[in-house]
C-alpha cells in the first residue's frame, strides 16, 4: 500500500515595502551639467575621453598617431590641397607638406606666431591652388609644386575664403575681394561687374572683423560680438546686413559649416546659425553650458562629430545620438579633414591623425561619473541591495570602480579594480556593503586602455522616512 503524498502549502511572503525591481541603464546619453539631482539617470556629470560612437554604449575615444616628430612648438595652421595633400604651418616659420612618410619644406621665413587660414581656388590659374594667409605675410598660394606670394592685396589681409568665384579677405573693419576669377587683382575698381570689391563695415563696440566664411549661400562676416551677412553676386548688387550685435565669434577657427548650418563658439556659448533673418541659437549646447569658455577656442567637424575645443577640453557633439562628451589630453590648435580622416595640429608642434586605440602607443586614460542615485525623493532613506555593470575590457586595460555618497564626490572610495580579459561582455559585481544605507550613491568608473560599458544596474529598497 502506497503511502499518501504529503503536501505542504508553499509559504507566501509579503513583499517588503519599498522594494524596487532592478533599474538598468543601457542607453547612455553623454554629458549633462545641469543640477545632478534633476538630470536623467543615463546622463553623466563628468566624462573624460569617452564617446558615444557605439551608441547606446559608451566607449573610449579614438587614439592618435603622430605624423613624424614635432616641428617647432606649435602648429599654426592646417590646409588640404585638392582634398588629397596635407599642408601645415609650424611656428618655426615653415610651410610644409606631408608626403606620406615625412614633412617636406616648401617655404621658410614666415611669421612664427600668426595663425593661418586656408581655402582652395582656381580662377584663371591653370589649376586649383591652396591659398593661405595670416594677416602678416600677405597672400600665399601652392600650385602643386611651390609656394609663392601673389597678387596686390594689402599685406595684412587675413581670413581668406571663397565666395561667388572670388577670393575674400579682411583687415580691421574692411572686407576685400579680388577681381572675378582673378586672384592676382585686388585693386581694380573700374565699376564693372568683374572688378575688385571693398567695403568698410561699422562697429558700435569698436571691434574688428575676426572671421570670414563663404561656405553658405552668402558671405558670413564675424566680429567678437556681431554677425553680418553679405549678399549678391557682383559688385553692383553686393550688400551687407547686420544680423546681431549680441553674438559673435571667438576667432576665425571657432566656426565651421555643415549641412547648411554655421556652428561657432562665442563667449556665451556654442551656437547654430541657419541664416535668413533668424538669430543664432544655442539650444543644442545648453546641456553643457557650465563648460563654456572662449579660451583656446577651436571648432571643426569630421562629418559625424562636432569638435569644440575650449580651454583644455575638447567637447564632442555626436549627431547620431545628439549627445555630448569630453576629450582630454589633446591640445589642438587647428583641424583638417582629408580623404575621410581627421587631423589635428597641436600646441607642441605635432600633427596628429585621429586613428587607432592608443595615443601614439600610450594607453588612453578615461573616466565617467554618474549622477547621485536616490529614491524618488532625495531625502528618503535607501537600502542598496545590488549594483553591477556590463563591461568589455580588453587585455592590458584596467578599470577602477569607486563609490561616493555625496553630491560633489568629495569622498570617493575604491571598491573594485578589474583587468581586461578579452572582448566578451562581463558582468562586474560592484561591492556596496559599506554604502548599503547611503541616502545617495554615485558611481565613478575610470581606467586606461580600451573599454566599452554597456549597462549599469542598481537595485535597492526605499525605506520609511
Amino acid at each position: 500500500m502506497m503511502k499518501p503524498i504529503i503536501q505542504r502549502p508553499v509559504p507566501q511572503y509579503q513583499a517588503l515595502p519599498g522594494m524596487m525591481s532592478p533599474i538598468p541603464i543601457r542607453e547612455f546619453r553623454g554629458l549633462n551639467t545641469f543640477d545632478p539631482f534633476s538630470i536623467r539617470d543615463n546622463h553623466f556629470t563628468h566624462m573624460s575621453n569617452m564617446v558615444l560612437d557605439d551608441y547606446p554604449a559608451v566607449s573610449v575615444r579614438p587614439g592618435y598617431s603622430v605624423l613624424e616628430s614635432a616641428i617647432g612648438t606649435r602648429v599654426l595652421g592646417l590646409g588640404v590641397w585638392k582634398g588629397t595633400e596635407l599642408h601645415a604651418i609650424f611656428n618655426d616659420g615653415t610651410w610644409r607638406k606631408w608626403t606620406g612618410s615625412a614633412w617636406t619644406t616648401l617655404k621658410s621665413g614666415l611669421d612664427t606666431a600668426a595663425e593661418w587660414t586656408f581655402t582652395n581656388f582656381e580662377g584663371n590659374w591653370s589649376g586649383i591652388n591652396l591659398i593661405g594667409c595670416n594677416g602678416v605675410n600677405g597672400l600665399h598660394r601652392y600650385d602643386g609644386n611651390t609656394v609663392q606670394t601673389f597678387g596686390n592685396a594689402p599685406s595684412n589681409i587675413n581670413y581668406v575664403t571663397t565666395y561667388q568665384n572670388r577670393l575674400w579677405g579682411a583687415f580691421g573693419l574692411e572686407i576685400r575681394a579680388c577681381k572675378l576669377d582673378d586672384g592676382n587683382e585686388w585693386e581694380l575698381f573700374d565699376l564693372t561687374e568683374e572688378a575688385s570689391y571693398g567695403k568698410t563695415l561699422e562697429s558700435d563696440k569698436g571691434e574688428s572683423i575676426n572671421m570670414l566664411s563663404g561656405g553658405l549661400s552668402k558671405l558670413i562676416i564675424g566680429m567678437p560680438n556681431a554677425l553680418h551677412e553679405l549678399y549678391g553676386g557682383v559688385p553692383s548688387d553686393f550688400w551687407t546686413r547686420l544680423v546681431t550685435t549680441d553674438t559673435g565669434f571667438a576667432n576665425n577657427k571657432s566656426a565651421f559649416i555643415q549641412d547648411s548650418l554655421l556652428r561657432f563658439i562665442h563667449k556665451n556659448g556654442i551656437y547654430e546659425y541657419v541664416s535668413g533673418g533668424v538669430a543664432p541659437d544655442r539650444d543644442f549646447s545648453e546641456i553643457i553650458r557650465e563648460l563654456y569658455s572662449e579660451t583656446n577656442a577651436l571648432a571643426a567637424t569630421d562629418g559625424r562629430r562636432f569638435y569644440f575645443r575650449m580651454d583644455s577640453n575638447i567637447l564632442i557633439y555626436d549627431q547620431h545620438s545628439q549627445s555630448w562628451s569630453s576629450w582630454n589630453g589633446i591640445s589642438a590648435t587647428c583641424f583638417a579633414l582629408m580623404d575621410g580622416q581627421a587631423y589635428m595640429g597641436d600646441a607642441s608642434g605635432r600633427v596628429l591623425l585621429l586613428d587607432g586605440s592608443t595615443d601614439d602607443g600610450s594607453a588612453i586614460p578615461w573616466e565617467i561619473i554618474t549622477k547621485p542615485f536616490t529614491n524618488a525623493s532625495a531625502g528618503q532613506r535607501s537600502r542598496w541591495l545590488k549594483l553591477w555593470a556590463m563591461i568589455q575590457l580588453v587585455p592590458d586595460s584596467t578599470a577602477t570602480i569607486s563609490l561616493s555618497q555625496t553630491k560633489d564626490g568629495s569622498d570617493w572610495e575604491t571598491v573594485k579594480t578589474i583587468t581586461g580579459t578579452g572582448l566578451n561582455i562581463e558582468k562586474v559585481i560592484i561591492p556596496i556593503k559599506k554604502f548599503t544605507l547611503a541616502s545617495m550613491l554615485r558611481i565613478k568608473i575610470s581606467g586606461t586602455g580600451w573599454v566599452k560599458i554597456h549597462e549599469i544596474t542598481r537595485q535597492g529598497r526605499a525605506m520609511s522616512q
